[in-house]
């Protein structure tokens, strides 16, 4: 009895042993996300006189995905696909949706999906939050612990520069620039980083998965007039810009980006206020990078430093005057140009064109951290580009606004296809600004056909809990 009891002793050792051995094997992830980012980097070039340190940091020390998209041009669709690994033309989660619709959806099997903390929470992952991760941070209470602060404020009592009621517009944004608050203390963005830094000061006896959701560089552009002084106002650059850019776009392109409360570009230009947003949309850019680097720093001070995957996202684009617009939400490059970083344990250096996009986190996490991928998952596994075996994976992307508008991403080329039939064309290698439709060229057909391939079989109807009145077509699309 005794040997038995001795045998039993040692076996619960071995099983003790084994399994603290896998705890430990088991990476880390900390999941950045900078809203509205586009590819205003350092590493990308989006603009020559950008400040982004730490995110070139980070780009050095892994690999930094030069052609990484979003698959829808607005925060809600964009974060819910990310988060669910399906296609907007999957769940017809084309708009905004509250966080606790989109729960709903999942639990009661209207998506067939289980949402990224989930899957993390089913393999054993500590799940923690703070800020915007999902669309309004994570009030349906998915992650285990939530430190809040998806905010973006503070905001002062009367609006700076531009307020929609101004020029008898409708509301629907929240578009404004300015110093403030006083003092980064006061910011959203720095008690986010506070939080987050402090869960990389405690122990923990499991992985874990941390999501980190800062609010800058979304509208207002509001932050302490030192990050402001960075740029002067005489000297910045504004985004080219072609006046007779429209002349080659088709009607429902025009219809699909209307959003009325957004301010002109015939106004930012009279009233020489082009300069303005664009340094405050810098400055919002430098700001957030600092708080990306708090985090970061800490992280590399800690116990958990060497076994951490570190991802840096933005859930989509931002127009800050290119085709004559300052918004998001459009099938234009400007609008899905996002940075991509993975940094971290086994993941190699350098800089790939290999295009991806929010869709492939979730298989990718998935691979990096031994879990089985589910078999619904939309996206592809990045992880023989960030190990080093492999330099291109062929992948292509493809970015989805409203029901059956689709924009699709392949080597050189930018393909765009309305509901109505109608189409652009770019080849990006020779005009970036996408200025040039191609669609009617010589060569337009051939490539047209090709790409034309990947656009979604299925085209879901717009789901009834997604909302944003603010845009005429929301009404339109069905």
């Amino acid at each position: 009895m005794k040997k038995l009891k001795f045998y039993v002793f040692i076996f619960s050792l071995t099983v003790l042993f084994s399994c603290a051995e896998k705890v430990s094997e088991q990476p880390n992830v900390l999941l950045i996300m900078v809203d509205d980012l586009n590819d205003w980097t350092g590493y990308l070039g989006g603009h020559a006189q950008t400040l982004t340190p730490n995110i070139d940091s980070l780009a050095r020390s892994g690999i930094a995905f030069a052609n990484a998209h979003a698959n829808s041009p607005l925060c809600g669709p964009s974060r819910s696909s990310m988060l669910t690994g399906l296609r907007p033309s999957t769940s017809g989660i084309y708009f905004h949706i509250q966080d606790s619709s989109l729960v709903r959806q999942v639990k009661s099997g209207e998506l067939k999906a289980t949402l990224l903390p989930e899957h993390f929470q089913n393999h054993g992952y500590k799940t923690m939050a703070v800020g915007k991760i999902f669309h309004l941070g994570d009030k349906a209470g998915v992650f285990e612990r939530y430190g809040g602060q998806c905010n973006f404020g503070p905001k002062p009592e009367n609006r700076f520069e531009y307020d929609p009621k101004w020029f008898n517009k409708p509301p629907g944004t929240s578009t404004d620039w300015g110093a403030f608050p006083a003092y980064d203390s006061l910011t959203y963005d720095e008690k986010i980083a506070d939080w987050s830094i402090d869960r990389l000061q405690e122990n923990h006896t499991s992985p874990f998965f941390l999501a980190t959701g800062f609010m800058r560089p979304h509208v207002p552009w509001y932050v302490p007039q030192e990050w402001l002084n960075k740029f002067l106002l005489d000297s910045i650059q504004t985004p080219s810009y072609l006046s007779q850019d429209w002349e080659d776009i088709p009607e429902m392109g025009r219809l699909i980006t209307e959003w009325p409360a957004m301010p002109e570009m015939d106004w930012m230009l009279q009233e020489n206020r082009w300069k303005e947003a664009t340094r405050a949309y810098l400055a919002s850019v430098h700001f957030v990078d600092y708080q990306v680097g708090r985090v970061l720093q800490q992280l590399s001070k800690s116990q958990y430093a060497d076994n951490t995957i570190v991802l840096l996202v933005s859930d989509h684009g931002y127009h800050l005057g290119e085709k004559g617009l300052f918004q998001k939400g459009t099938l234009w490059e400007r609008s899905s140009h996002i940075p991509m970083i993975w940094s971290g344990k086994g993941i190699s250096k350098g800089v790939t064109q290999e295009l991806a996009s929010l869709l492939d986190i979730y298989p990718t996490l998935s691979d990096l951290c031994g879990f089985e991928r589910p078999d619904y998952l939309e996206g592809v596994s990045l992880t023989r580009i960030l190990n080093g075996k492999e330099e291109s994976i062929d992948n292509h992307v493809v970015t989805t606004y409203g029901r059956k508008n689709h924009s699709v991403f392949y080597q050189n080329w930018h393909y765009i296809k309305y509901n109505d039939g109608s189409e652009e064309l770019y080849d990006l290698k020779e005009d970036r600004n996408e200025w040039n439709n191609l669609i009617l060229s010589s060569r337009g057909s051939d490539v047209k056909a090709e790409l034309a391939d990947f656009l979604p079989r299925t085209n879901a109807a717009k789901s009834a809990d997604c909302y944003l009145s603010a845009i005429p077509y929301f009404n339109l699309n069905h």
